[in-house]
C-alpha cells in the first residue's frame, strides 16, 4: 500500500491523503475539530465518570483519537484502555511531521510520540490514565480476538463507499457482544445502510449534528 500524502485541514491541522483510494482519513473541513467533535465530545466525554473505560478504535490512522483520548483521561483521572486496530500502520517519518502536538501544547508531544513508538501487540502505560494495545489487525479477519468488556467504539474506517466491506452486520454484532451494558458506538459516519445495519445488530441508534461541514453522525448505545 503506498504513503499516504500530508495535507491541512481547514482548521490547520493535518490529516493524511490516500491517493489510492482517492480518500482522506479525516474531514477536510478540520481533522482535529472533527475527532473531537465526533469521538472525544459524543464518545468518551458522553459516557461519563465511570470506575474505568475500555475503548476499541477500528481504524487507527494517524493516532490522533488515541491522542485527544489520552490526553482527556489524565485530566478526567479515569482509567483508560485503549485498543487500536490497523493493518496499515503510518511510518515514523510520517507521524512525526504530523502537526498535532504544535496545535494542543501541553504533554501532548511526549504523549504522541509514545503512542507511536510503542510496539504492536503489546499493553503499554501511556500515562498513569491511559494504557494503550495497538494491534496490527485486518478490520475484516477476527479483529476483536482477545477483547472484551468494550464500553466505547470509535468506527474510524475509511467510509462505506470505499471500504463497503468493513462496515458489515457480523462485525457490529461482535462488537454489540463483546460490549458492555450502557457502552456506545461513534462514527463520522451518517448513511442510512450504517444507521440500519447497528440497529439490526442491537444498538439504539441516534442522529447527532456532525462535526464542521458535515450535517450528521451516528451514536448506537447497548441498553443497561
Amino acid at each position: 500500500m503506498e504513503e499516504p500524502e500530508l495535507i491541512i485541514t481547514s482548521d490547520g491541522s493535518h490529516s493524511l491523503f490516500m491517493r489510492e483510494m482517492n480518500e482522506n482519513y479525516h474531514s477536510v473541513n478540520g481533522a482535529l475539530t472533527e475527532s473531537k467533535h465526533v469521538y472525544l465530545e459524543q464518545g468518551y466525554r458522553f459516557l461519563g465518570k465511570r470506575d474505568n473505560i475500555t475503548v476499541v478504535e477500528m481504524g487507527f490512522g494517524t493516532g490522533l483519537n488515541c491522542l485527544l483520548t489520552a490526553l482527556d483521561a489524565d485530566i478526567t483521572h479515569i482509567p483508560t484502555k485503549y485498543y487500536a486496530i490497523e493493518k496499515y500502520p503510518i511510518s515514523k517519518k510520517l507521524f512525526q511531521s504530523l502537526n498535532y502536538p504544535h496545535l494542543l501544547g501541553g504533554k501532548s508531544g511526549e504523549i504522541f510520540s509514545r503512542i507511536h513508538a510503542t510496539p504492536w501487540e503489546t499493553v503499554v502505560k501511556i500515562s498513569p490514565w491511559f494504557n494503550l494495545v495497538k494491534m496490527n489487525r485486518d478490520l475484516l479477519a477476527h479483529p476483536l480476538e482477545g477483547i472484551s468488556e468494550i464500553d466505547l467504539v470509535y468506527f474510524d474506517a475509511f467510509g462505506p463507499d470505499k471500504q463497503s466491506g468493513i462496515w458489515n452486520t457480523d462485525l457490529y454484532a461482535d462488537l454489540f457482544q463483546r460490549m458492555n451494558p450502557g457502552g456506545i458506538f461513534v462514527t463520522y459516519s451518517a448513511k442510512g445502510s450504517v444507521r440500519r445495519d447497528l440497529s439490526g445488530a442491537g444498538f439504539i441508534m441516534e442522529r447527532l449534528p456532525g462535526a464542521a461541514g458535515k450535517r450528521e453522525m451516528l451514536r448506537g448505545s447497548k441498553s443497561k
